[in-house]
């Protein structure tokens, strides 16, 4: 999809031109997972899959917004304070909405339509990219003075308050900051970064959807950050720590006697996912891509059994996924409980690759699971 063809969605919608037309990526994390809202670092990408989205203004202070994928339609005041939707989809843009407002910046009405190609649900996060397609475009349409930066933090403050899902930063950067055939290796905790290569002749990026989304992922997800805190507290009251970065295993053995095996084992997963983290960053440079795919396995096997975010179909693939030869690595991505395990598969195997592992995955769940190949792209651009 173009500029073109969004911009006569626009047209048949709402009758104008769009001022703007802004696309923003869904992204993959290759290793770094639930650890940035824990201070740690992650190592995502944006993908060639993006949200689209156009904008007018208006003369009113009226919010006309339109799905076009699903053609469903949805009209609220910015004289009223702003609701909830719902019909889901709009509470990103009206969290964006509501998070520009708290920053003091001055919002109007707008008409905004949205589309996109990014697969829903697949743990890509379509709704990163569209919190940072809508700021995007509310900074040309509006001349906001916002940084790269800020931009960002007001899309993760737009889904932690106002979707109310208590994500950390690394979606909505990897989003906004995305760079062609480059990964992006992000303290989470002050948001430096540094982009790597990441182009590796004869290996695809391939994600395999379980087309699964079970219920509890929100809410599970913001128990995961209350029980990383729990423990954190109780180091920190120990041993006077301020992040898991600063954390290891022996300070955690020391305080499991005021914790939960639960909370012990999420703090396990954390202070390992920190420190594997780093191994494979060197790995990578050193162009150890077996050794980088082995620290995928091991990823997944912590989410999995200490971080309980995985659930049967993600295991399964992952299981069948390991005596392949032609596979270097996989493990679940996202926030868990259905979606997508990444995989870097040789390229000329991939379609056998995929038949083998879902015929596995046909014959347990009475269901096919989905393949989509990914390239490394741009982050969020004004087309």
């Amino acid at each position: 999809m173009n500029k073109a063809d969004v911009s006569t969605l626009f047209v048949a919608q709402f009758g104008v031109e769009p001022s703007y037309v802004v696309s923003s990526p869904g992204r993959i994390n290759l290793i770094g997972e639930h650890v940035d809202y824990n201070s740690g670092f992650v190592l995502p990408a944006a993908i060639d899959k993006y949200m689209y989205v156009a904008v007018s203004e208006r003369s009113d202070n009226a919010l006309y917004m339109y799905a076009a994928d699903i053609q469903e339609s949805f009209q609220t005041s910015l004289q009223d304070p702003l609701q909830h939707s719902s019909l889901g989809w709009p509470n990103y843009i009206l969290g964006v909405i509501d998070a520009l407002q708290i920053g003091g910046y001055t919002v109007n009405g707008f008409n905004i339509l949205i589309t996109g190609n990014i697969p829903v649900g697949a743990g890509v996060s379509s709704s990163a990219a569209l919190e940072c397609a809508t700021v995007f475009a509310c900074k040309q349409l509006f001349k906001l003075d916002i940084s790269k930066e800020a931009m960002v933090t007001t899309a993760q403050l737009a889904e932690n308050k106002f979707v109310g899902v208590n994500c950390g930063v690394m979606d909505q950067f990897a989003s906004m900051f995305g760079k062609t055939d480059h990964v992006i290796k992000l303290d989470c905790a002050d948001l430096s970064y540094t982009y790597f290569p990441f182009k590796l002749d004869g290996i695809s990026i391939v994600l395999f959807d379980t087309f699964v989304k079970h219920a509890l992922a929100s809410s599970e997800y913001n128990t995961r950050r209350q029980e990383c805190e729990t423990g954190l507290d109780a180091m920190h009251k120990q041993f006077s720590i301020a992040s898991f970065r600063e954390a290891t295993l022996a300070m955690l053995d020391a305080v499991a006697i005021v914790i939960t095996d639960k909370v012990y084992n999420r703090c396990k997963y954390v202070i390992e996912e920190i420190a594997r983290m780093e191994v494979a960053c060197k790995h990578l440079l050193a162009g150890e891509i077996n050794a980088f795919g082995a620290c995928m396995y091991e990823t997944h096997t912590g989410l999995s059994k200490l971080y309980e975010v995985s659930c049967p179909e993600l295991d399964k693939i992952v299981e069948s996924c390991s005596p392949e030869p032609a596979i270097i690595g996989a493990r679940m991505m996202g926030g868990g409980f259905g979606g997508c395990v990444i995989a870097l598969v040789q390229t000329n195997e991939v379609e056998a690759v995929y038949g083998r592992i879902n015929a596995v995955y046909e014959q347990t769940f009475g269901c096919s699971m989905g393949k989509y190949v990914m390239q490394i792209g741009d982050g969020t651009v004004l087309l």
